[in-house]
């Protein structure tokens, strides 16, 4: 059984209490992973006009199958994985590219939202890799940072199976126990 913490909130004289994957569902912006630089969100918070402005978002990694409104056609701005979130997606061909893609806007000044439908399982394990690859650290450690920016984070084990094959590449070996009940 799991326990979720619970949170006060105040409003002038009014206290509100949720629980923390209550806060998450309610998140209306996305979580920022690399401060002004990298945010990790859901298809509705990448298809807000308000959000694209107030971040100033420049870029988007979409991991998931739908299409969104902004930079359509523009792969310079846009990079598209068209996989499932299910067991079976293989979302490893594309790290290389994910990775280089991202490098290329930060170098660039652009402000980059990952995304996938629930910003749960297919953008948080893009994030991850993206992770690994620039501090060339470890699963463990990755997942751990990105744990505490996203509650609610849970890639699928398929895409975990593929993010330890992805530090094997990485570190040149596979450090991260991914049967441990934590992935």
């Amino acid at each position: 059984m799991r326990f979720s913490k619970l949170r006060r909130i105040s409003f002038g004289s009014s206290k509100l209490r949720f629980l923390d994957e209550e806060l998450d569902e309610f998140q209306p912006y996305p979580i920022e992973i690399v401060p002004g630089k990298i945010y990790l969100g859901d298809f509705r918070q990448a298809c807000d006009p308000k959000i694209q402005k107030d971040l100033k978002i420049k870029a988007h990694v979409n991991v998931s199958m739908e299409t969104g409104p902004f930079f359509v056609g523009d792969t310079d701005k846009l990079l598209h994985i068209p996989i499932e979130d299910s067991p079976e997606a293989n979302i490893f061909p594309f790290l290389r590219h994910l990775c280089h893609f991202i490098e290329i806007h930060l170098k660039l000044g652009s402000v980059i939202l990952v995304f996938s439908t629930l910003g749960i399982s297919r953008s948080c394990a893009a994030i991850l890799a993206y992770l690994m690859h620039w501090q060339e650290q470890t699963l463990k450690r990755s997942w751990a940072y990105v744990k505490k920016c996203k509650n609610n984070m849970h890639p699928n084990r398929g895409l975990v199976a593929q993010l330890s094959e992805w530090e094997k590449i990485v570190l040149g070996d596979t450090v991260t126990d991914i049967v441990d009940p934590l992935y």
